[in-house]
C-alpha cells in the first residue's frame, strides 16, 4: 500500500514501496538507519557518519555533510536520500531535489521530536513491528526523565573560538534540561553582526537569520555564573586545554567532557545517551 508522508520542510513524499537503497547524509540517520534494522539498505554515507562503529565502515563515502558530492550521490540511483536542515548546505539539498531524488529533509528540535521521527522512519522503511521496542525504549527513558531533581545551572559551549552556545530553542537545549540542567543562556539570540552579538556595536534585525546559536564573551558566560561547564566532543572536540580556561575564569563551577553525541544526536541515540546525560550530571551534584 503506498505511503505518503512529509518531511519537516513540508514537502511531500510519496512511497510506492519500502525504500532499498538509501543515502543519508547525517551521521545520527545513519546510526537511526542502522538501529532500525536497515543497516543493509545504507548505500551512501559521509565521512562524518562514524556510528555504528564495526558496521557503518563498509558503506561508501559521498563527500560531507557540508560539502556532499552531488554526483556521486545521484549516481547510486537511491530512493530515499536522509538530510539535515542544520547539518546540510542548502544549495546541495537543492541540487538533489532538482536531480529529481527522493529527498527527506529532518528537523527535530526537541528529543521528542527525534523519537517521533524514528517512529517515521520506520513506517518508511515498513519495519514498524522490529523497532516497537526499540520506541518503547525511548519513550520510557523520556518518562523516567520527567520527575526531575531542581536543575544545575549550565553552560554547554559548541565553539571555543569564537566561543559560541545554544540558546532554548535547540535540541541541545532540550537534551540538557531533560537530563537536569537549566541553559543559563536559554534566552539569548544570536544578535548580527558580529560585533553586536559580543557587545561591541548595536544589532540590525536579523531577518530570517538563525539566531539560535549566540557567540558570546567569556565575561558574559561569567556574569551568568553557571554551576557547571559541559564540554562536549562534538562539534567542536574540547580539550582539557579549553577546560583550563573556564575553570580559571570560573573557579566556583565543576567542569565535566560529555559526548557530544548524547547532546545532539535526535532519535536511536537518545534512547541510551539521555541516561547517561543524566547519570552525569547527577555525579556533579
Amino acid at each position: 500500500m503506498p505511503l505518503r508522508v512529509y518531511d519537516d520542510r513540508a514537502r511531500e513524499l510519496l512511497f510506492l514501496r519500502p525504500p532499498l537503497r538509501v543515502v543519508s547524509l547525517v551521521p545520527s540517520e545513519t546510526l537511526n538507519v542502522f538501529a532500525l534494522g536497515a543497516g543493509d539498505r545504507l548505500f551512501g554515507r559521509t565521512r562524518y557518519c562514524v556510528a555504528p562503529e564495526g558496521q557503518v565502515e563498509k558503506v561508501p563515502e559521498v563527500g560531507g555533510t557540508k560539502d556532499v558530492d552531488v554526483q556521486a550521490v545521484a549516481a547510486l540511483e537511491p530512493d530515499l536520500i536522509l538530510c539535515n536542515q542544520e547539518e546540510n548546505s542548502r544549495p546541495h539539498i537543492e541540487q538533489l531535489a532538482r536531480l529529481q531524488l527522493p529527498v527527506f529533509v529532518s528537523f527535530p528540535r526537541r528529543v521528542a521530536d527525534g523519537l517521533s521521527h524514528l517512529a517515521r522512519l520506520s513506517r518508511i522503511f515498513g519495519d514498524e513491528e522490529q523497532s516497537r521496542e526499540l520506541l518503547r525504549r525511548g519513550l520510557r527513558a523520556l518518562r523516567d526523565l520527567e520527575a526531575r531533581p531542581p536543575p544545575l545551572d549550565a553552560f554547554v559551549p559548541i565553539w571555543m573560538e569564537p566561543l559560541m552556545t545554544v540558546n532554548a530553542d535547540t535540541f541541545i537545549s532540550d537534551a540538557l534540561e531533560l537530563a537536569g540542567g537549566r541553559n543559563v543562556f536559554a534566552d539569548r539570540e544570536r544578535r548580527y553582526p558580529l560585533q553586536a552579538d559580543i557587545g561591541g556595536a548595536d544589532p540590525r534585525p536579523a531577518g530570517e537569520r538563525d539566531t539560535r546559536y549566540p557567540r558570546v564573551t567569556l565575561d558574559e558566560v561569567v556574569r551568568r555564573a553557571p554551576r557547571i561547564v559541559l564540554l562536549p566532543d562534538e562539534p567542536h572536540p574540547f580539550s582539557e586545554a579549553d577546560a583550563r580556561v573556564f575553570r580559571t575564569a570560573l573557579p566556583a563551577a565543576k567542569i565535566a567532557f560529555c559526548s557530544g553525541r548524547d547532546l545532539s544526536w535526535p532519535g536511536a541515540q537518545s534512547v541510551e545517551g539521555l541516561p547517561r546525560l543524566r547519570a552525569l550530571l547527577d555525579s556533579l551534584r
